[in-house]
Formats: C-alpha cells, sequence, structure tokens
C-alpha cells in the first residue's frame, strides 16, 4: 500500500553502492540520526540494493522497484558506486547515478568548493565556489538519446558520440546559477567552448546570456573551457557561481575541490523540480573498502546539502538548522590535525571520525 507519512516526517530512501559506499553511508546516517534526536526533524530511512549487490541478487545493479521507492521518498542518499566495472547493460550493469538523474529529471548537479579552516588550499588563495553543471544531456552516453547508447562504432576502426544541447535544459540550469548567484556573492562565470562548437556551446551560451539579462545584479562573465581550467589553478578564490555543461562541469568541479584542499571534502546535490538525491563527489574507491579508511565527508556534507533543499522546499527552518550543524562540526572536525582523517594527514578512521564529528553536533 501507498505510504502516508505526516507532513512533520521525512523520508529517505538510502542506496549504499560499491566499494565504500556502504562505510561512508554509514556514518552518514549515524550523524543523520544524531542531528534528528537534537532537533526532531522525523527523519525515516529505507533501504534498498544497488550496485554489485542488486546484480548478485536480481541480475541488475538497479532494479525497477529501487526507481519506485525513490520517486515515492522525499529524498534520496546514495553511496559511490563501481558502475565502471559493471558488466555491459545487456548483462545488468546499468549505472544507478545516471540513471536516478535521468528518469528523475535531476537536472542540477550542485557542486561546492570550500577551502576549510587550517586546511589550506592546493594552489593560492581560499576557495568558496560552486559549480553549477547540467546533469542531464551533453556527451554522456546513457543522456543524450532516447534508445541505445549515444555511443556507436560504424566499424571497427571508427568510434562516434553524439552530444545533446538543448534549449530546455540550458535555460533552467542558468536559472538555477543566477538564483543560486543572487543567494550568494552575486556573480556567475559561464564557461563554454563555443568558438569551436558554434552550435552545440553556442545554443547554451545564447540561453545563459538571455537569462542573465533578467539578472541585473549579477556581474557575468564568460570563459573558455581550456582558459578555464588554468585561471582556477591560477586564482580560484575570484570565482563564485560557475555554471556550465555536464561533462565541462564534471571536470572542472573535480578540479576546484581537489584545489580547494582535498576531492575527500566535496560534497554534491543532484536536484530537480521535484526529486534530490545526495551523492559524494568522489567515486567508490574500492582498493580501501571494508578497512576503515574512508573519509565520509564528502557524503555527509552532500546530506546536509539535501536537507536544506528540503528545508527550503517546506519551509522548515529546523532542517536548515540541521544542515548548517552538519557542515559546521565537519569544518571544526577537518580544522583540527588530530581529528582529521588519513587522507588529510590525521590519525583517525571512519568509524572514529564519525564519532569525533557527531560529538561536535
Amino acid at each position: 500500500m501507498p505510504r502516508s507519512p505526516s507532513p512533520a516526517t521525512v523520508d529517505l530512501l538510502v542506496l549504499e553502492g560499491d566499494g565504500i559506499g556502504p562505510e561512508i553511508t554509514s556514518a552518514t546516517l549515524d550523524v543523520l540520526r544524531a542531528v534528528d534526536s537534537l532537533l526532531g526533524l522525523g527523519l525515516r530511512f529505507e533501504r534498498a540494493d544497488i550496485g554489485f549487490t542488486a546484480l548478485k541478487a536480481s541480475g541488475t545493479t538497479f532494479p525497477d522497484a529501487v526507481e519506485a521507492q525513490a520517486r515515492a521518498a522525499d529524498g534520496v542518499i546514495l553511496g559511490p558506486v563501481s558502475h565502471n566495472d559493471y558488466p555491459p547493460v545487456a548483462e545488468g550493469g546499468v549505472n544507478p547515478s545516471g540513471l536516478l538523474r535521468k528518469r528523475l529529471d535531476l537536472f542540477a548537479n550542485i557542486r561546492p568548493a570550500l577551502t576549510y579552516d587550517n586546511l589550506p588550499p592546493r594552489c593560492g588563495k581560499p576557495v568558496d565556489l560552486v559549480v553549477v553543471r547540467e546533469n542531464t544531456e551533453g556527451f554522456y552516453v546513457d543522456r543524450s538519446m532516447f534508445a541505445g547508447p549515444g555511443e556507436f562504432m560504424p566499424d571497427e576502426d571508427m568510434a562516434l558520440a553524439v552530444r545533446k544541447v538543448t534549449r530546455k535544459a540550458s535555460m533552467r540550469i542558468a536559472e538555477a546559477a543566477f538564483q543560486l548567484a543572487m543567494e550568494r556573492r552575486r556573480k556567475v562565470t559561464v564557461v563554454h567552448k563555443a568558438n569551436v562548437l558554434r552550435l552545440s556551446d553556442g545554443l547554451f551560451l545564447d540561453c545563459t546570456r538571455a537569462v542573465a539579462r533578467r539578472y541585473p545584479e549579477v556581474e557575468v562573465e564568460e570563459q573558455l573551457i581550456d582558459a578555464m581550467a588554468a585561471l582556477l589553478v591560477r586564482d580560484a578564490s575570484r570565482y563564485d557561481v560557475i555554471v556550465t555543461t555536464n561533462m565541462y562541469g564534471d571536470i572542472l568541479s573535480d578540479q576546484a575541490t581537489e584545489i580547494a584542499g582535498s576531492l575527500g571534502m566535496a560534497a554534491s546535490l543532484n536536484a530537480g523540480e521535484d526529486h534530490a538525491v545526495a551523492q559524494a563527489q568522489h567515486g567508490s574507491a574500492p582498493g580501501i573498502a571494508g578497512q576503515d579508511k574512508a573519509n565520509p565527508c564528502s557524503l555527509i556534507g552532500s546530506a546536509a546539502m539535501l536537507l536544506r533543499w528540503l528545508g527550503q522546499r517546506r519551509e522548515a527552518p529546523a532542517l536548515a538548522e540541521a544542515a548548517e550543524r552538519i557542515e559546521a562540526a565537519v569544518a571544526r572536525a577537518v580544522g583540527r590535525p588530530e581529528t582529521r582523517t588519513a587522507d588529510l594527514g590525521g590519525p583517525l578512521g571512519t568509524r572514529a571520525f564519525t564519532q569525533v564529528l557527531i560529538g561536535f553536533l
């Protein structure tokens, strides 16, 4: 029977994923339960299997029932997946992350890059920016075609790829970027390659310019993707909100978070009109899985972003406060060498770090 939760409850679907996914998901749930007990958020968790666990049990890495559960939930917490190691699609090896983004129309991938106190940036000055990445089209082969992959080989010596850029997707990701900029420092950098990809990136650039005209309070600049990669290394501190297409955003966000301090700290939210998925920006790191070595901050920070997204939609200050408390606890924990995980030069494993974080809440 369909669930009929009271308005005070928040139903979250938990998908652990592969590699370090179960460990950092467990840490994230511990933090969420702790903040729930402090603020009375009404969090409820439902679990489902994806990835290799689901493949073994049901012959696919993303069972149909999981999509239905994701649609019914108020939000989803998604652990990293090892989709590059999955079998072919014909043998059940589909990418859960890509399917959720496409089927739930999670068009905006919001990826902050932030430098923490006493954790110096890799290059130059402290960083505080957000990459707003279009999430549903571009060169990604699982999002560019209605049926069949976006890559194909006419013969054994030739591979072709289809890139899709639409006016609808470009307009709405630009709108999301400018709305976010209005909440921050009111600056947007549009990243493109319209000097070469004149039609596809040209359409994206035209759409961002159209949206920009509705936000005269926001400073706008345009940069070519190759120049932008160099400029981030030179001085990432001068950027506020960066908006770009799918592949460029995927690359620039990883670069920006590593420049800020560490990819292990990189939170990420996949958001649409009706659904949102919290997802660590990094991969599944199978080489350290099960060893209590993983830094859980990326998924914990992503869960905080999900709480803030829900708080805005519900006009629920407690959810926004929960997000702020989690983020403040993370900043406090990584700000001290003695309470960091090993990847940040500290002595703590996943479980011990999580307990420190809960104490700081």
